[in-house]
């Protein structure tokens, strides 16, 4: 696959990141287009508001950024912008239309048959959510990303939990226990022929200890096992180390660009 290849699936590996839960969910709602995705949870929460794979015109691009802004009427929402969205000066047509860039990432691919194993630390065990109680903690784990605590992210796990748990859901969850305590988090997400990895998360006391390798490892090597190929992920700088050592690259970069009084939430 060559660099844009890999760029236009990861965009479709996110529209149904974004979007699998919120189009079949009562109170939640998802418009995807040939040339553009949104989704919108039905709460004041930009993790899961959001437009991604924009394929527009130039003519009339202007018209569609403005139809999208207006689709969400006031709520918070983030608009992710990678290497194979158009046109090419999306982002500052955006930024045109009142958006701000809120924070950049490392778009970063891996082939799976390439995976650099590491051990998993003493006394992490890592389950792929089947339960209930097991999506509660995945839930409270995520929300901990937030100082305090999301609880609109609780909220959206325990409305999502019926489809997330049933037979076929190409999103998959898992949590790591730390002596019985849920510390970590992952979600892989298997659409565009790719593995997609995000919210990766470990609670702020239970960092450095290589839990955030063994929860990146732990769902690829289920990926690989159902024949996948390759995975995909967005890193900050701070994080692509650990992406690196186990076999990704950076392909590019991605942008979440938000209204300016939306900005101070990711």
């Amino acid at each position: 696959m060559t660099a844009f290849d890999v760029a236009a699936a990861a965009d479709e590996n996110l529209a149904v990141h974004f979007t699998w839960v919120q189009r079949q969910t009562a109170g939640m709602r998802s418009v995807l287009e040939d040339d553009l995705v949104r989704t919108e949870c039905g709460m004041d929460c930009d993790t899961f508001n959001a437009v991604c794979r924009a394929r527009l015109e130039r003519t009339g691009a202007a018209r569609r950024i403005g139809e999208a802004i207006s689709w969400f009427s006031g709520r918070p929402f983030s608009w992710w912008v990678g290497p194979a969205d158009g046109p090419e000066d999306l982002g500052r047509r955006l930024e045109d239309a009142g958006l701000a860039a809120a924070e950049t990432e490392l778009a970063m691919a891996a082939r799976l048959s390439a995976l650099r194993a590491a051990d998993t630390p003493d006394g992490l065990e890592i389950r792929r959510v089947r339960t209930p109680s097991e999506m509660s903690d995945f839930a409270r784990v995520n929300a901990a990303n937030w100082t305090p605590p999301d609880q609109a992210v609780v909220r959206f796990y325990e409305l999502a939990a019926p489809l997330l748990l049933a037979t076929g859901s190409p999103i998959r969850l898992y949590v790591g226990y730390a002596d019985g305590e849920a510390v970590a988090a992952a979600e892989l997400t298997v659409a565009g022929g790719v593995a997609g990895l995000y919210g990766i998360s470990t609670l702020a006391p239970h960092r450095r200890r290589g839990h955030g390798t063994a929860m990146t490892l732990r769902p690829l090597l289920d990926a690989r096992a159902e024949g996948l190929g390759l995975a995909v992920l967005q890193a900050s700088a701070a994080g692509a180390g650990v992406y690196r050592r186990v076999g990704f690259e950076e392909f590019g970069g991605i942008t979440e660009y938000k209204p300016e009084a939306k900005r101070g939430r990711t």
